[in-house]
């Protein structure tokens, strides 16, 4: 008879229109924290998982910037480079080491009459693209391994080819061709056979091994101990606008290319912060509004409450009756946003797929572990309200 009793007590004082303004208010701003803590999660999936990483763009050839104060300088020291691998934003560095001896190369064919003056260029085979049993060397071996760029055999194919009356190539027909490889020394030219193992999209220079590269630094070039110019470097964003300026700070460039979504990743930055301080700022705002609803609810049966407290009903008893009216709704609005917030998610996730951008199909469990926090929160500012205008009236 008690609980029959409060709950039409209960019904008269809170007010239909009051009640649904509080309900409408905590289920945008539960609506919209739940939401910046999925789209921080999808965010960092889109810039860090596996299966969106980019083999190409997270490796960055970089070099120090050419001009009038640079000129003859423009090489990295053994600071330079031990600064770079101190960047929490660097993975690991590699060093580019050029050849340092006059070299060109040409074909046996005369159906394929090419020759061109070339350099050489060798990196740790952690930082080549290009999976070839064939990329390995030792003095006497039968030919030089190399690794082309794809941007050379475009040239030649699109540009070069046409000019010259020569037939155009595919990657397959140019792995078959035996090339000579000469390099000029004191004594004469000395000659090699180079054979064309794979092409690379993410180093712009002819590569062989590192084995051969310094094995000939040592027998032919003379200049000894020669400082790099240019690096590798591996990182997991190569968008990180920290990454850039640090790039620009120290007087460094790389492919603009692979970090022109610097400024867009600070706007969309912007965008994920705001949405974390307005999903904050309106849960404030629903906690409040709810609470001054169980104050005017509480307040406006104030007579009843103390005739029910002066027959014998304890402010306990009163106390949980009042919770069970107030808190379930809070657990219906959270599920009810978790719903909305997992069929977004794997809406999200069947669209982002088909532009072969994945992020994960169902809703994170951090956002599941926010959800269980504020409703945490909510059942103490709801048991903290209550108690205290129950206690008020019954002095």
């Amino acid at each position: 008879m008690l609980n029959s009793l409060l709950k039409k007590l209960i019904k008269t004082a809170s007010g239909r229109t009051r009640f649904v303004m509080a309900i409408i208010g905590m289920s945008v701003a539960l609506l919209l924290i739940l939401s910046a803590v999925q789209i921080q999660i999808d965010y960092d999936d889109l810039l860090y998982s596996k299966t969106n990483q980019d083999s190409i763009a997270n490796f960055l050839v970089v070099n120090k910037i050419l001009n009038n104060k640079t000129y003859g300088t423009a090489t990295f020291k053994e600071e330079d480079l031990n600064k770079l691998k101190q960047q929490n934003f660097i993975e690991d560095v590699g060093i580019l080491t050029p050849s340092r001896f006059k070299a060109s190369i040409q074909s046996y064919s005369d159906r394929f009459p090419f020759y061109t003056d070339i350099s050489f260029e060798s990196v740790p085979a952690a930082f080549i693209d290009v999976n070839s049993k064939d990329w390995k060397w030792k003095e006497g071996d039968s030919f030089i391994p190399m690794i082309a760029p794809n941007m050379f055999l475009d040239i030649y194919n699109f540009q070069f080819s046409l000019s010259q009356n020569l037939p155009q190539l595919t990657q397959d027909i140019v792995k078959m061709i035996v090339f000579k490889v000469n390099i000029n020394t004191d004594k004469g030219p000395v000659s090699f056979n180079g054979k064309i193992v794979g092409f690379s999209d993410r180093i712009s220079s002819l590569l062989v091994p590192q084995e051969f590269n310094d094995w000939a630094n040592q027998h032919f070039s003379n200049t000894q101990n020669a400082k790099p110019s240019r690096v590798v470097i591996r990182t997991k964003d190569p968008g990180n606008p920290a990454l850039v300026k640090y790039l620009k700070n120290n007087g460094l460039t790389t492919d603009a290319d692979k970090t022109r979504f610097s400024k867009y990743r600070q706007i969309v930055n912007a965008i994920v912060n705001v949405s974390w301080i307005t999903g904050a700022v309106m849960l404030l705002f629903a906690l409040l509004v709810f609470t001054l609803f169980i104050q005017l609810t509480i307040a406006s049966c104030k007579e009843e409450i103390q005739l029910l407290i002066t027959l014998g009903a304890s402010p306990k008893q009163l106390q949980k009756f009042l919770m069970k009216q107030f808190f379930p709704s809070n657990i219906i609005i959270i599920i009810i946003s978790l719903i909305a917030i997992t069929a977004l998610q794997f809406e999200a996730h069947q669209v982002l797929q088909e532009q072969n951008i994945f992020v994960n199909t169902f809703t994170s469990y951090y956002t599941f572990a926010t959800a269980f926090f504020i409703l945490l929160v909510l059942w103490f500012v709801n048991y903290r309200s209550i108690r205290k205008y129950i206690a008020v009236q019954d002095k």
